[in-house]
Order: C-alpha cells, then sequence, then structure tokens
C-alpha cells in the first residue's frame, strides 16, 4: 500500500477517486439543499425535516446522528487525502523541471494552471461554511442549532454573505470541471471516440452543482423564498423570545 501511495500512479488514482467521491457529496449536498426551496413551510420546513431525517438514518442499528458523522469522517478522510496527494504531486512536478518554462504550455488549459490555487481557496470557503453554519461559530446573524431554515433566512438577507457564496461557487466550477476530466483521464476511462462527449458532460454537471447550489442564497436574498413561519423563528427575528 505505501509503495502504491509513494508512486506517481499511486497518487494520481488515490486523487481521482477522492476526488470522485468529493463530487459524489456535492450531489447529495445539492439535492439536500434544494429542499430549502419548498419554502417555510408550516411547523417544520421542509430542509429541517431533511435534516433531521439525516441525523436518524439507521437508528437503532446507528446511534443518532451516527451515519452522518461517518459520512463526515469519510468526507474529512477523503478531503485530506486528496489535498496532500495534490501538494505531493504538483511538488514532484516542480522538481522535475529543468526551469521554469517560458511560456504556457501547448495544450495546458487555464483552469489546469489554476487548480492548485482555487483547490486551496474552496477549502478555505469550505472552512468558512462549516463555521458558520455547522459549529454556528460565525455570529453574525441569528442562528439557531436544528434550525437549517432559518439559519439560511438570515444569513443570506446579508448581501456580503450571498457574495461570498457566488464567488467561491464560481471557484468550484473552475475546480470541478477540470477535475472531472481529469479524473476520468486518470481511471482510463476517456477514449478519443468519447472526449468530447465526457468534456460536455463535465461541463453540464459542474452547471448543475453551481446553479443548485446558487438557487439557494439567491432566492433568499430576492425575497423569494421568505421568512420562517415557526413561532420561535418569528420570535428571535423580531428579538422576543417565543
Amino acid at each position: 500500500m505505501a509503495d502504491f501511495w509513494n508512486s506517481t500512479v499511486g497518487k494520481k488514482t488515490v486523487v481521482a477517486v477522492t476526488g470522485t467521491i468529493l463530487v459524489g457529496y456535492l450531489i447529495l449536498h445539492m439535492v439536500g439543499n434544494l429542499n430549502s426551496l419548498f419554502g417555510p413551510g408550516g411547523a417544520e420546513p421542509r430542509v429541517d425535516w431533511y435534516s433531521g431525517w439525516l441525523r436518524e438514518i439507521a437508528e437503532p442499528l446507528f446511534p443518532y446522528a451516527g451515519v452522518l458523522w461517518l459520512a463526515r469522517v469519510i468526507l474529512l478522510g477523503s478531503i485530506v487525502i486528496h489535498i496532500t496527494g495534490v501538494l505531493q504531486l504538483n511538488s514532484r512536478n516542480r522538481a522535475a523541471r529543468p526551469s521554469r518554462y517560458p511560456a504556457r504550455r501547448i495544450g495546458r488549459s487555464w483552469e489546469s494552471g489554476t487548480m492548485l490555487v482555487s483547490g486551496l481557496l474552496v477549502l478555505a470557503f469550505i472552512i468558512f461554511h462549516i463555521l458558520q453554519f455547522t459549529t454556528l461559530s460565525i455570529t453574525v446573524t441569528p442562528l439557531e442549532h436544528g434550525a437549517v431554515y432559518f439559519n439560511l433566512y438570515n444569513a443570506f438577507q446579508e448581501w456580503y454573505f450571498v457574495v461570498i457564496y457566488l464567488a467561491a461557487l464560481v471557484l468550484v466550477g473552475i475546480h470541478l470541471r477540470h477535475g472531472i476530466w481529469s479524473l476520468v483521464q486518470t481511471l482510463g476511462l476517456d477514449s478519443p471516440a468519447r472526449n468530447r462527449g465526457i468534456r460536455y458532460g463535465a461541463t453540464a454537471l459542474t452547471l448543475v452543482i453551481v446553479i443548485g447550489f446558487a438557487l439557494v442564497p439567491v432566492l433568499f436574498w430576492t425575497g423569494v423564498l421568505g421568512a420562517p413561519e415557526t413561532e420561535a423563528a418569528i420570535a428571535s427575528l423580531a428579538g422576543g423570545t417565543a
């Protein structure tokens, strides 16, 4: 296993596999977020119900939130391994060059040239996102544990949070489109006969993910998605107590 990881081919394969896991997570996370589009609902917004359901999966076989925490551990491990592999491959590539190229290599897209930077910026955004909506450490707006719709509504009433998330999604799109194409190549799934279709597919999937995520802050900011309707949420928004 160590020999496989230490080889360039092994690192590229591991980076591709962990990248596939991360793409799969993005799709599932986007679908979950789209529950916000059902609006505030009545006693419980649809996205709040979904959040609770994630914590109750496989009970009592697993403890409360057990499957969710297992998924988080796998996701965190994939991120760490993915970043480590990318940084080590980048270091090897630099060490193998006799000197810096005087000009951009022929056939190298601008996306491939920005993968490291875009990836690190996306990592910084992930940390910010966790601090805001998972640990609730960024308390610029009212936040309540378990009140997903309430938290999203409050956060995206502030224009600067909308800008931050949309800018991050642009970076995600840049990184994701080239990343999907790269992992397809690394896993040996490309061929001259279907490369154009794969590129179109990578672009289409990237657009679906980016637009799907972007809908949430945009619709909250523009007022299409209304304020929470629960008594506790209304009292909190009014500065009182339920």
